[in-house]
């Protein structure tokens, strides 16, 4: 049945959804004694209602245990990260031993970039996007010159083509084999943060090791939002955030993951205690004695109350299952595009520069105003609506298939068709 613009329609969407109940399970954001439409996702997910129970358990046992919180109680911290592993396994695509949940993201970063960029005098560069996140491009290029190269000559960025915001993957993979013999390691975003473009992380990799090179990516806006399968796919390595789709909340601890492929071999890193076995981590012997898991490149005791909040997030997950819930962004993504198309024409007052294929995008639209953009954004919060806005002129919404409706979606096209034709 092809798609309908209209509100009841919309509406009638959200009646079949089998997920819609998922909604209550989170606060939102208030304006004018109604509920705000939040296509913020993709920045900062929205709280579960069952973290500030999970949290207030870790701060009972603070209370009643003191330290000995850690071994006594009926949930001792511990083994608290074993809550939280066999919950992303499905979201991650990865076996429970790749994972380890600590840090944050750009710290995780550096700690692998520790290990997978190993630069010789002949076989130093990295190949990136353009336009990737700036605190990645921070940490290649201080890494390219903590190992005393410049990065104007060591970091080699794939541009889109002339005319348009997308990186094509037949550039990125001539951009590996042009640079083949000198490339240590390719370190790309699994989506864009800017343009919403999800990226051939497979291919990418397979290019990659022909290319004799690791391969690496920053996912903080892939976990949680597209499917991954990293295992499979033979990534080396990765880390992402967890408070955009993740949901575990502002500054919420990160995660990373390393294949198993790495994890029993000689790799170079940085080494703290909490990476050392757990069999051995009490006895305070100054050997380093790593697990053969991912959690050997932790450093510092994990923040609990951290790891509560992300825990509270991944069983809301779990319970409406991940597959499922690609399933309905992919639903509510195709009705976006079908709303956003109608109130687009004749005259086209906006470029959709996110790829319309679902299968090379997430939640995430962005849409590049040509007129009176920033105006127009403005208006867009005091109506009840939270958006993005980058410069110069694209406005960024995600709607989450946890927390948003078809309603929303509707709710929102139609406004912006308002002010367009103001």
């Amino acid at each position: 049945m092809p798609h309908q613009y209209s509100l009841g329609y919309a509406i009638g969407l959200d009646t079949l959804d089998e997920l819609s109940s998922f909604r209550e399970q989170f606060y939102a954001p208030y304006l004018h004694g109604k509920r705000a439409t939040y296509f913020l996702g993709n920045s900062l997910g929205l709280q579960p209602k069952n973290t500030q129970d999970e949290v207030l358990k870790i701060m009972e046992g603070w209370a009643n245990f003191g330290v000995e919180g850690f071994f006594m109680g009926n949930d001792p911290w511990l083994n608290y990260h074993k809550h939280i592993t066999p919950l992303l396994t499905d979201i991650i695509g990865a076996k429970q031993e790749e994972l380890v949940t600590m840090n944050h993201l750009t710290v995780n970063l550096h700690l692998l970039m520790i290990s997978f960029y190993q630069p010789t005098p002949t076989r130093y560069k990295i190949i990136c996007e353009a336009k990737a996140f700036p605190s990645d491009q921070y940490a290649l290029q201080s890494q390219v010159s903590l190992h005393g190269f410049d990065p104007a000559n060591a970091i080699i960025e794939v541009y889109p083509k002339q005319g348009t915001e997308l990186i094509s993957k037949e550039d990125i993979l001539a951009a590996i084999e042009e640079h083949g013999d000198s490339v240590a390691l390719v370190l790309f975003s699994g989506v864009n943060y800017y343009t919403g473009q999800v990226f051939d992380i497979a291919g990418i990799t397979a290019a990659v090791h022909k290319a004799g090179a690791y391969a690496g990516f920053d996912l903080a806006h892939a976990a949680g939002n597209i499917k991954l399968q990293l295992h499979y796919w033979k990534v080396d390595f990765a880390a992402w955030c967890n408070y955009k789709y993740l949901n575990s909340g502002p500054g919420a601890i990160a995660g990373a993951f390393v294949h198993e492929q790495h994890l029993a071999g000689k790799l170079p890193r940085l080494e703290g205690w909490w990476g050392n076995n757990i069999s051995n981590r009490f006895k305070m012997e100054k050997t380093f004695t790593p697990s053969v898991t991912a959690e050997s490149w932790s450093l510092s005791t994990t923040p609990m109350m951290l790891l509560a909040a992300h825990k509270a997030s991944l069983e809301v997950f779990a319970a409406a299952g991940f597959e499922n819930l690609l399933q309905k962004s992919k639903a509510l993504g195709e009705y976006l595009f079908f709303v956003l198309t109608h109130i687009n024409q004749p005259e086209e007052k906006f470029t959709i520069i996110t790829p319309q294929n679902s299968d090379e995008r997430g939640c995430q639209v962005s849409l590049s105003i040509h007129q009176n953009a920033k105006a127009i954004f403005d208006t867009l919060m005091p109506l009840g609506i939270f958006a993005d806005w980058r410069e110069p002129n694209v406005i960024r919404i995600a709607p989450v298939p946890l927390y948003n409706s078809f309603e929303e979606i509707f709710i929102f096209a139609d406004t912006l068709r308002q002010l367009l034709n103001q």
